[in-house]
């Protein structure tokens, strides 16, 4: 929570100094247009979450069950860690940076400067650096999602939809699913095998390319741009 708060004061600081804005110029307001805007991107992700996670159940021919052990206080614990890790990272790339840069460059080359800057951080994030395959398969995935959700910060003027979006991805994954680091949670796997050749391409080419390219459509087709936020 404290490197929250550092990162918050170096934005508002960077903003401040950069731009005469004060942390509102990232969009929190009207409260409840962001909101909405929040709940709509976090209902899109999850549920494209979901589809994959029960894709691949069907693939590995295995099931989903309640963990026995499972407490309103480990999903809220988990939660809480899906914020801070998830706000973090908007924060970072999808906040004050971004915001400066499309003030200074445009829109079109800060998104693709955030986006680049979101895949190269999940080699190290994913720890496949070293491995070129998973090195160009990862960046493309996370680049591309990177760049759906920073198009999302760029139309709406806003960083609440771009932080539902990935929110709402890490919590029904990690939280619901038990893939995240915390282990079991809401969700176990139970039986099926493991997935090899194609089979096993195909079901990680959906999680990490396909899903970021649907999120990319719906920011694209979906999201209205709208007028610089007055809010500031």
């Amino acid at each position: 929570m404290i490197g929250i708060l550092v990162i918050l004061s170096v934005s508002w600081l960077l903003l401040y100094l950069i731009e005469k804005k004060s942390i509102l110029a990232l969009g929190f307001m009207p409260i409840t247009k962001r909101l909405k805007q929040f709940f709509i991107g976090f209902l899109v992700t999850a549920l494209l979450c979901v589809f994959a996670q029960y894709l691949e159940a069907f693939l590995k021919v295995s099931n989903w069950t309640l963990n026995e052990n499972i407490s309103s206080g480990l999903i809220l614990k988990s939660f809480w860690w899906d914020v801070k890790s998830v706000l973090t990272e908007e924060l970072i790339f999808r906040g004050a940076v971004l915001y400066i840069l499309i003030q200074k460059i445009g829109s079109t080359k800060s998104i693709f400067v955030s986006a680049i800057a979101f895949g190269i951080y999940h080699w190290f994030s994913y720890s496949v650096l070293g491995n070129a395959m998973a090195m160009i398969l990862v960046f493309i995935g996370t680049g591309t999602m990177g760049y759906a959700w920073a198009l999302a910060f760029s139309k709406t003027k806003s960083i609440l939809l771009p932080f539902g979006f990935h929110l709402g991805w890490n919590f029904v994954y990690n939280t619901i699913f038990s893939k995240g680091p915390l282990g079991d949670l809401l969700l176990i796997s139970k039986g099926g095998f493991e997935l090899t050749g194609w089979v096993s391409l195909f079901n990680f080419v959906n999680g990490l390319i396909i899903v970021p390219v649907l999120v990319l459509v719906i920011v694209r087709f979906f999201v209205a741009k709208e007028k610089e936020s007055i809010y500031w």
